[in-house]
């Protein structure tokens, strides 16, 4: 049997169980986000701007195969201007990335100023990581996505975030249940995910990390919507009325009237 693409692995028990975790992670997250344009890299099978509230979303991979893409692209070279993106969403391309820290710089380049990216990756120390230690040499689906990538631990990602400027923000850990691709498994361990927040959170199989692009020096200045510029003409004011007051005593005086 050859091994699985993507796409095919996707839709295996496992790839669905993964995706519905990374589905309900990305929509809680780009949901506060705002701003103009955000970006998705990679991993087309999945809408994760679904939920975004930012008027402009693209959609890149290096190939569409079908699905929606407004631009066939490296992640470590992209068809965007510098300061023009307000969110980038990165669903574990640093793991596929011929060169995962090109990528994060020209995540960088493209983001404006306090712009957000977010990413997900395999924990390496956790029974997802291990799997990979543990597939076969032989050319089945045991070599298929995303057991042929490059895994990353969440600190050496902090570190390459850290020399770009990309003020780190949080991690998150999940899907802990086990990397067994078969539905009946997944369900019957599924209360794994419960327990494994709560007793070893840093062992889930994938990390979510939010960072955030920061500029030394720079301060953005919010308007005080608490001072009104303009006082609304159905207000009188008490200097108003004192005024108001003077002017009719000196009206009266005019006219001789007591």
């Amino acid at each position: 049997m050859s091994a699985l693409n993507r796409r095919e692995w996707l839709d295996t028990a496992l790839g669905q169980y993964l995706l519905a975790q990374e589905q309900l992670l990305y929509d809680a997250a780009v949901a506060d986000i705002f701003g103009f344009n955000a970006l998705q890299i990679g991993l087309l099978e999945a809408n994760l701007l679904s939920n975004s509230r930012i008027p402009n979303l693209y959609h890149v991979d290096k190939r569409s195969d079908g699905l929606r893409c407004d631009a066939l692209c490296g992640s470590d070279v992209l068809p965007f201007e510098a300061y023009s993106i307000d969110l980038v969403l990165l669903p574990h391309v640093l793991e596929f990335s011929d060169s995962p820290h090109e990528t994060l710089r020209e995540v960088e380049r493209i983001l404006v100023p306090e712009g957000y990216v977010i990413l997900t990756g395999i924990n390496p120390i956790s029974p997802w990581g291990f799997r990979r230690l543990f597939t076969k040499k032989d050319n089945n689906e045991n070599d298929g996505y995303p057991w042929k990538s490059h895994f990353f631990s969440q600190t050496r990602i902090r570190d390459w975030l850290a020399l770009l400027g990309l003020e780190f923000v949080s991690v998150t850990y999940h899907c802990y249940n086990l990397p067994y691709n078969h539905a009946q498994w997944l369900n019957r361990l599924k209360i794994l995910d419960s327990i494994g927040r709560k007793c070893w959170p840093m062992l889930g199989g994938v990390y979510f990390i939010v960072a955030k692009k920061r500029i030394p020096g720079m301060t953005l200045l919010k308007p005080n919507w608490k001072k009104l510029p303009i006082k609304t003409r159905l207000v009188v004011s008490s200097s108003q009325k004192e005024n108001g007051k003077k002017m009719d005593n000196s009206k009266k005086e005019k006219l001789n009237i007591k």
